[in-house]
């Protein structure tokens, strides 16, 4: 691993010749993989990644002289139960426990989780600059049961409701037994943000929709292997009382940065926010990115950066590799402009 802020390609996952290929002529030094469905890379059937297959994915990976930064997202399915406290809350645990053990023998360094039962919610999108069809939420719109399965399934709660004070629970019952494993096996977890950031949808509670929802996780569940994946788009969704959402977000980033919290970066933005927003390019959103990656680089963060959602720009593909080629090309030129002018 590299001791300095970077790059990443991220968000796909299959380690396709393909990908690995585009990250190669993309320039970055590492990948990542969001497995939320699953992988036929990492099957899942006993309910956790084996190392043989965990190994063979990082090999696979570092033949195209790439680093496995981090793998994102168990499949929601193996973990339902240990967020819902459902009758396989401790058997899914103990499950998570062995992938946490078996991606440190397999020299994994980072696992992204998000605690959203229901995933990410969006409305119908929009357009954006120059007619590219960009992902938006209206809350509105959402109520109205007007939502669309875009980047993640849609579901709500079909048995009853379920409130802020037990999904928050459920979280530290779930981190109180898995964080002592990922400190043993050298493996940090890294926490999204809710998205969209708000309390409740589809009749479960969400608790990572302030910042200081994340400080009170950390707080409760102390560990050096406790951290953010800090979703830059989704704190700039989040609603700021008494100041601009960019003021909001750069504090947040250098709060968690300068305490060593920030394990990885999605670096995305949207205009508007909560309770309406629409996702853009990086630098037209409501974030100055150039203040956050000098931010960073004062926090002294070390951790790579992906593009995360990206617009879908013309005769794209469906995992939109022109907008991720134009969003980590505009990454990578902040991150070399910042390092070198400090």
């Amino acid at each position: 691993m590299t001791d300095k802020m970077r790059v990443a390609l991220g968000q796909y996952n299959i380690a396709t010749d393909e990908y690995l290929t585009f990250a190669k002529q993309l320039g970055v030094g590492g990948v990542q993989f969001n497995l939320h469905a699953g992988s036929p890379d990492l099957p899942a059937a006993d309910g956790y990644w084996h190392v043989a297959d965990l190994r063979r994915l990082k090999q696979k990976v570092n033949d195209y002289g790439l680093r496995l930064e981090a793998i994102e997202n168990v499949p929601r399915a193996v973990y339902m139960d240990a967020m819902l406290n459902g009758p396989r809350r401790d058997q899914q645990i103990a499950n998570y426990q062995r992938t946490l053990r078996n991606m440190g023998e397999a020299g994994i360094p980072i696992l992204g989780l998000n605690w959203m039962p229901n995933l990410v919610w969006r409305t119908p999108a929009a357009t954006g600059r120059g007619g590219v069809i960009v992902t938006a939420f209206d809350m509105e719109r959402a109520l109205a049961g007007d939502i669309v399965d875009g980047y993640l399934t849609v579901d709500s709660a079909e048995d009853r409701e379920y409130s802020e004070e037990e999904i928050f629970a459920n979280y530290v019952y779930f981190m109180e037994r898995a964080l002592p494993v990922a400190e043993e096996a050298g493996v940090k977890i890294a926490i999204h943000p809710d998205d969209p950031p708000v309390a409740s949808l589809g009749g479960i509670a969400r608790v990572f929709h302030k910042p200081e929802h994340f400080q009170r996780a950390l707080e409760a569940v102390p560990s050096p292997s406790h951290g953010l994946d800090f979703c830059m788009g989704c704190f700039s969704e989040m609603v700021y009382a008494d100041k601009s959402n960019n003021d909001g977000v750069l504090d947040a980033m250098r709060y968690f940065g300068e305490r060593g919290k920030i394990f990885y970066m999605h670096f995305r933005d949207v205009q508007g926010c909560v309770p309406r927003f629409q996702e853009c390019f990086p630098g037209e959103g409501n974030v100055d990115v150039v203040a956050a990656i000098k931010t960073l680089h004062e926090v002294g963060f070390d951790g790579f950066i992906i593009d995360d959602h990206v617009p879908e720009m013309l005769d794209d593909s469906d995992w939109r590799h022109r907008g991720h080629a134009y969003s980590t090309g505009y990454i990578m030129a902040l991150v070399e402009a910042v390092s070198q002018l400090a």
